[in-house]
């Protein structure tokens, strides 16, 4: 029976939390990262009113007409508005769409920028400035408090990862301190003649994510699919409070397949000829553009050999390439076989 299971994380919240209570959670997360790849987390004391405020700031951006949200469009950017069908997530694995940019959610990217790390040499490709819609003004400050509760659960994480593996704490600190953190903001409904709703309709097409981990607050609406290590796609939906988070390729690639970073789509729900309102949020925990993702100790197999080493932002460039601009990335031919197997 497929299922993602739950795991409570307060322990690793609290600073006091006890050693007992922390390898329990560890322990769990090493079960959970090895086998289904995503998991429900609760106890990570994001405040509900940082996530409401996101809400209703996605709320606010997103009814603007859609002329007027373009002009906060960064075409070839991660950066700003992307307008529906302008991306295909399924060609960051080489696998085309049936046509060439059909993923129908409409999004807005922001992430670190280089002032926001003094004292390092940064490059603005990785850490480019961020556009803020003006005529949404609840936007900018909900979305960086959201940005800020999501960074601090994903380095909560991190450490608890690294208790997972049984490196030596603090193993990861010297990778992640100016790490590329992005956060990109879905919708995947629109008004009527916004968008024509012609042929086969792809919501978010298959991928896996790029980085080390991800933190996703999504509506419990259905639409997001897990793909199973037997080929099977499978509906998630988050419980009640919990959050999404899932491993991204340079955890898989740090633990040589240890751990994997799972396949996943979002098919969004039609009921009567129309899209059901699906709003998400997810943020990308990437590490510094810099940082060398090669097998992590205790994770090298004699018959498993390790990924070749890459850098982070080389890794993430590669797949956002393929994205946006149809490129095909090389190194992802494991996880495109698993999609087109699954169909």
């Amino acid at each position: 029976m497929f299922s993602v299971p739950i795991v409570d994380i307060s322990s690793y919240v609290d600073p006091n939390g006890s050693p007992a209570d922390r390898e329990q959670v560890a322990r769990a997360l090493d079960i959970a990262c090895g086998g289904v790849g995503f998991i429900q987390v609760i106890g990570h004391g994001v405040d509900p009113a940082i996530t409401e405020g996101l809400t209703t700031a996605l709320d606010e951006f997103y009814d603007l007409p859609l002329d007027r949200k373009k002009r906060y469009a960064r075409p070839g950017e991660n950066r700003g508005y992307t307008p529906p069908k302008s991306e295909s997530l399924s060609m960051s694995l080489g696998v085309p769409p049936a046509n060439r940019m059909n993923d129908f959610y409409e999004a807005f990217t922001v992430g670190a920028e280089r002032e926001w790390y003094q004292g390092v040499d940064l490059p603005e490709s990785s850490y480019s400035d961020n556009t803020w819609p003006a005529a949404a003004p609840s936007f900018q400050p909900a979305v960086l408090a959201w940005f800020a509760a999501a960074r601090e659960v994903s380095r909560v994480l991190l450490t608890a990862f690294t208790d997972a593996l049984g490196l030596a704490p603090g193993y990861f600190e010297h990778m992640i301190d100016y790490s590329i953190d992005t956060l990109k903001m879905n919708n995947y409904t629109l008004p009527e003649g916004e968008i024509e709703l012609a042929g086969e309709l792809t919501g978010m097409g298959a991928h896996t994510d790029f980085g080390i981990l991800t933190v996703l607050w999504a509506d419990r609406v259905p639409g997001l699919q897990v793909l199973d290590h037997e080929g099977v796609w499978h509906d998630v939906q988050p419980a009640d409070g919990a959050l999404l988070v899932n491993l991204g390729d340079a955890m898989a690639r740090w633990t040589n397949d240890r751990w994997r970073s799972t396949v996943h789509r979002v098919d969004p729900p039609v009921v009567d000829g129309r899209i059901l309102r699906r709003r998400s949020a997810a943020f990308f925990f990437d590490g510094n553009f810099d940082a060398v993702i090669e097998t992590l100790p205790g994770c090298a197999r004699t018959d498993h050999p390790g990924y070749p080493p890459i850098t982070v932002a080389d890794n993430i460039n590669a797949k956002l390439a393929g994205m946006k601009a149809g490129i095909a990335p090389e190194g992802a031919e494991r996880e495109a076989r698993r999609v087109l197997a699954a169909g």
